[in-house]
């Protein structure tokens, strides 16, 4: 089969376009001839690196972990799926024609959606779900800050928060205000324009998809008590403690009861799914250098069959 290496960690030029064997399906596994595969900011930091202390890879390897694809064959004791089933979920390795993937990461796919727009879902919306929900504990009433609002998690979170009857603020460009806008956020704030420290209090969770600096200036915007939830940066206890508030690094974990509820929402017309950019497999390293420019609206998905 086809598929996107890297025999080394660095920049774009290291993915290559290879053919490699394909894989066979283990124990409580299924084997899934992928259709699209989705690309978040993570698949280009592991590539670069950033990860390999905590995360190393067994070089050469196959980068990806979205996908939405057409079940090929089924490993020893899967009676849940069958051939011919549509499912998406995450996997290791989703840039490549076939992926074998654990039948606890996935889930039938949207049946409203093809499988690009499949695809761009489950990483960036389970994300955003554990952060709001699992972490961040956010019920109806409840007041959240989102920054990054824009992006793939970003768009998910606050439709999400939404469709829990929670109030949004939330921080874009200003040239995505009415972008936001249109995905039901309660107060936009152009960042470019206005301080949100200035203008925002007493909100229960931030959602922190920046780090750096807007993660250090978000503290204040808290209420007692509240939690701050990052996807990008372990906070620090000793922030979290001068403002009386609570610190969460957040790493996604496969959840297919969550893909479940999250199709449930996309079939009801209820979350959306922005697709700015499809590619095909081969152009896997343009995809990874718009994604790390970082000024894509929603998410970027290559084809792969």
């Amino acid at each position: 089969m086809r598929a996107i290496r890297i025999h080394q960690y660095g920049g774009p030029e290291v993915l290559t376009v290879e053919e490699v064997p394909q894989p066979e399906p283990g124990a409580g596994q299924v084997l899934v001839r992928v259709c699209a595969a989705g690309v978040n900011p993570a698949d280009w930091k592991i590539r670069a690196g950033y990860f390999k202390d905590f995360m190393p890879l067994q070089l050469p390897a196959i980068l990806g972990f979205d996908f939405s694809g057409e079940i090929e064959a089924v490993g020893p004791g899967v009676t849940k799926f069958k051939k011919g089933e549509q499912v998406y979920g995450s996997a290791m390795g989703t840039y490549a024609e076939y992926v074998a993937a654990k039948i606890a990461e996935i889930a039938p796919k949207p049946s409203s959606l093809d499988h690009v727009h499949s695809a761009s879902i489950p990483v960036a919306a389970q994300t955003a779900w554990q952060a709001l929900f699992d972490a961040g504990g956010l019920t109806a009433g409840k007041k959240v800050l989102i920054h990054g609002a824009s992006g793939g998690v970003g768009s998910f979170a606050v439709q999400l928060a939404k469709a829990k009857g929670v109030y949004v603020i939330a921080t874009g460009s200003g040239r995505n205000q009415e972008y936001l806008k249109q995905l039901g956020v309660d107060k936009p704030i152009d960042y470019e324009k206005t301080k949100f420290e200035d203008v925002v209090r007493d909100v229960d969770v931030v959602f922190d998809t920046q780090g750096g600096e807007t993660q250090q200036r978000s503290w204040q915007t808290l209420e007692k008590g509240g939690v701050l939830v990052s996807i990008v940066q372990p906070p620090p206890e000793t922030e979290a403690a001068k403002y009386g508030v609570k610190g969460v690094f957040l790493g996604r974990q496969p959840n297919a009861e969550q893909l479940v509820e999250i199709a449930k929402l996309v079939d009801a017309g209820r979350l959306k799914t922005t697709v700015e950019v499809v590619l095909p497999l081969a152009e896997a390293r343009r995809a990874h250098e718009l994604s790390q420019a970082g000024h894509v609206r929603g998410k970027i998905v290559l084809t792969c069959g």
